[in-house]
Parts: C-alpha cells; structure tokens; sequence
C-alpha cells in the first residue's frame, strides 16, 4: 500500500491555499483567519469546512460579479451552494428570504455555520436535483451553479413546472457548453441577456421574457 509523510506545516499550506477575493472594489470573501478590507462596502466570511471553498474558483467567482450587476429584490435560491458563499453574499446584498440547496449533507452543514459566522438569516436544505420537488428549486432569482448534465435535468423538470425563475445565473459551464444550455433554458423563455467568461469557465445571465 502506497503511503505519503504529511508535512507538519500541512495547516498552514492548507490556509495559504484559501486567499481573499476582492471583486470590483464592491466585495470581499475572505476566510475567517483574514483580516477584513477597509473601504468595501460588502465583506463576507466563510469558511470551506469540509464543502467546496470560499469562492476563489472561477465558478462561484463569475456568480458574485453577476449577483454584483443585478438589483436584489425578493427570494434567492443558490442552487448547488457548496460552502454558502453566494447564499451568504445574496443575503447580505438584499435578497430575502434566501434558500440554499445541496445534495452534500456537508455542504448544508458549512452554508449555516457561514451564515452564523456572518450573522444572517437562510435556509439550508439537502436536495437532490433529479428527484426532489422542482419548485423548492426556484425563486425570482436562482443561482445555478452546476455542471452541465444537471443544469439540463433541471431545466428539463422546469419544463414541467407551473412555476419559473424570472432571472437564472447558470454556471459551472465550460466555454465550449454555454450555448447548448443557453438553448436549453430558452425552451422555458429564460433567454441569456449576457455571459462572464474566466479562464475555461462562463457562466449566463438567462432572462425571463416578462422581465
């Protein structure tokens, strides 16, 4: 059996890892062992837990600078919330009330122990995608941020939903899938309005037609 020594500093490196993300002069997601930025006018704190981290990637960073551009107005659900950072995020920028839905059970356990940390209310959920009632899903505004395969299982049960999202950020796309799933959610008469790109990632802002 192949072993490996862990380094005594594996800590630290660990916490190296998880830097502050500053987006726009406008925002600050930073790990709770990093002093907050004077001047930003929102600051939020998470941290990872055993969930998916604390915003850096280029996923989760291209749904904050949308979030950032849009105006908050009633419910949010952060579809796929990992460690909470857009929940969290949405909550402190206006959105009310704010669901967070994950089908890892430590996902959940992170988005509230952030949400404490940061001293706002949500609600956390496990939820499964495929087969979970697909209206817990949607919200006025609804953060996406899934891979392709289940961005198109969920768009294919909004389909037979009498209830719709007016405005998706759907991420977690490569360059090469954003217009198929843009196609996809055009079916229900959520068009993309926009896309962000970073390094291989995009993510779209899908609009309803009644917006």
């Amino acid at each position: 059996m192949y072993t490996e020594v862990v380094a005594g500093d594996w800590e630290e490196r660990w916490r190296e890892f998880h830097r502050p993300l500053v987006i726009d002069d406008r925002l600050t997601v930073r790990p709770p062992w990093e002093p907050a930025s004077s001047g930003l006018a929102v600051d939020v704190v998470i941290d990872p837990g055993r969930a998916f981290g604390t915003g850096a990637h280029a996923t989760t960073r291209l749904c904050l600078e949308a979030m950032l551009d849009l105006a908050p107005r009633g419910a949010f659900v952060d579809l796929g919330c990992g460690s909470g950072v857009l929940a969290v995020t949405a909550a402190k920028l206006g959105w009310d009330p704010v669901v967070a839905l994950d089908y890892d059970e430590a996902a959940i356990e992170a988005t509230v122990e952030n949400a404490h940390r940061n001293g706002v209310t949500l609600d956390a959920r496990r939820y499964d995608v495929r087969s979970d009632p697909v209206d817990v899903s949607v919200a006025p505004t609804v953060a996406a941020n899934l891979l392709a395969p289940l961005l198109t299982v969920w768009a294919e049960r909004l389909a037979s939903s009498a209830v719709r999202p007016e405005r998706v950020i759907a991420s977690g796309l490569l360059r090469s899938e954003g217009d198929a799933i843009g196609r996809e959610f055009a079916r229900l008469g959520l068009f993309e309005a926009w896309r962000l790109t970073g390094g291989d990632w995009i993510a779209l802002l899908l609009l309803s037609e009644l917006c």
